[in-house]
């Protein structure tokens, strides 16, 4: 289908190799340096905390494993997929893994906290926003570079659309997550050009999505096992207060109604998947000779097993489109999708709201923000700001505005380079000029 092999640049520089147009995709990916910076940006716990802790950079990675499974299970499962009736109705292996490895290229450093005081700044400031799944789109449309290009890596749409999470554009009148204005233009020219019904996504960002909620309910898990925030007892999971934070968390949460909490009894879903998960840690526990970090594994492997093998495809009748989900007896599981939404929210509830995470958090606040102060003069700033970038800005300046110039350079740094420019311009030790940016 050549609609999902369009490139909205044309892409008149073709090489002279004989790669298929996703295997260019891959290598245009994997040889950015936003890509590289995953493994400098925070997961759950900061970037360079420890060697075994998840970045950016290895859930991502274990995204892509788990989506490009999946993608091969489900053509097999469901062999209409080939008929390649509607380029949104694909699930093409590498494609879905290249959105994989590409979703989380938009967030800046220091996680989530990040993305809160980037947006804060813009929004209360400029009317402006952040957005990590909008900011995406920038990296790779506009700010990254290639080879005859300095305009974004010029990905094919089927590539673009799988990574399209937020199919919307975030000026809308309250909108939380989509694509920023001018991406957002050639975005809705592909998804018209396509004939993709309003709102939906294509089967592969759908997978993409599922499996990057797959790895956070269980890999990130793992990692809170590992660092002591979730404690492997009884009483624990048995805690009321921890059991409350959960419930208030469920509640709270915008956009929880894909998961129809509506006349379910919420605490009582907390409840007995927190029993459940002691039970089957037990079991394990006592399997692996209680072997600690032999149980968690086995632990994560179980639950990954069990999410990817009740992947499916089910009628969205209301929008006569399809809708990958977890799938039992030809219906969506739905109690399997909350099971994973209560692990998701364990996950952030036992570590991010952390007192000592929560401490690191608030020193990256206070770093991020002053380095808005530095660079928010755009008379005074270029003085400090790399020459590149000073000099990409003079050309691009009419389509850029300072601000949104700004968010642009400081989102691209990872956790420690962040905090390498606070040094140099607030901190006792300055650095050596011979250091390379």
């Amino acid at each position: 289908m050549e609609l999902r092999t369009l490139r909205i640049m044309g892409d008149k520089d073709k090489s002279s190799d004989d790669r298929d147009e996703y295997e260019r995709d891959y290598s245009r990916l994997i040889g950015s340096p936003a890509f590289r910076r995953l493994q400098g940006k925070s997961q759950v716990f900061g970037a360079g905390t420890g060697d075994y802790y998840r970045t950016r950079l290895t859930h991502s990675l274990e995204v892509s494993q788990i989506s490009r499974e999946l993608a091969g299970r489900l053509n097999r499962k469901y062999p209409t997929l080939a008929a390649e009736t509607h380029p949104g109705l694909v699930l093409d292996k590498a494609v879905v893994e290249i959105a994989s490895l590409a979703h989380d290229l938009g967030h800046p450093p220091f996680g989530h906290k990040g993305e809160e005081v980037l947006n804060d700044i813009l929004e209360n400031r400029y009317g402006m926003k952040y957005e990590g799944n909008a900011q995406n789109y920038r990296i790779l449309m506009f700010l990254e570079k290639r080879a005859g290009s300095d305009r974004g890596l010029d990905l094919t749409a089927a590539t673009l659309l799988a990574i399209n999470k937020y199919p919307f554009s975030l000026e809308e009148e309250g909108r939380l997550k989509g694509v920023y204005g001018a991406e957002w233009a050639e975005i809705s020219k592909l998804r018209d050009l396509w004939g993709l019904p309003k709102g939906c996504l294509t089967l592969e960002a759908q997978l993409m999505d599922l499996c990057d909620d797959i790895a956070y309910s269980t890999h990130d898990i793992e990692d809170g096992i590992r660092a002591g925030k979730i404690q492997m007892h009884e009483a624990f999971f048995t805690n009321p207060r921890l059991i409350a934070n959960l419930v208030q968390e469920i509640r709270r949460e915008e956009g929880n109604g894909r998961f129809y909490w509506s006349g379910v009894d919420v605490e009582g879903t907390v409840r007995r998947v927190l029993e459940q998960y002691w039970e089957q840690w037990s079991r394990i526990f006592a399997e692996c000779n209680n072997e600690t970090s032999r149980s968690r594994r086995e632990l994560k492997a179980q639950w990954v097993g069990l999410y990817a093998g009740s992947v499916g495809i089910v009628d969205d009748g209301a929008k006569g489109w399809k809708r990958i989900a977890f799938v039992r007896d030809g219906q969506e599981d739905l109690e399997l999708l909350r099971t994973m939404e209560v692990l998701k929210k364990l996950a952030w509830v036992t570590m991010i709201t952390d007192f000592r995470v929560q401490r690191i958090q608030k020193r990256s606040e206070n770093i991020l923000e002053k380095l808005w102060e530095a660079f928010d003069d755009p008379l005074r700033a270029p003085l400090i700001l790399p020459p590149d970038w000073n000099a990409r800005y003079e050309k691009n300046q009419d389509k850029w505005p300072w601000p949104r110039f700004i968010a642009d350079y400081i989102a691209g740094m990872t956790d420690a380079y962040a905090e390498k420019v606070f040094q140099e311009l607030y901190g006792n030790r300055s650095g050596s000029i011979y250091e390379r940016d």
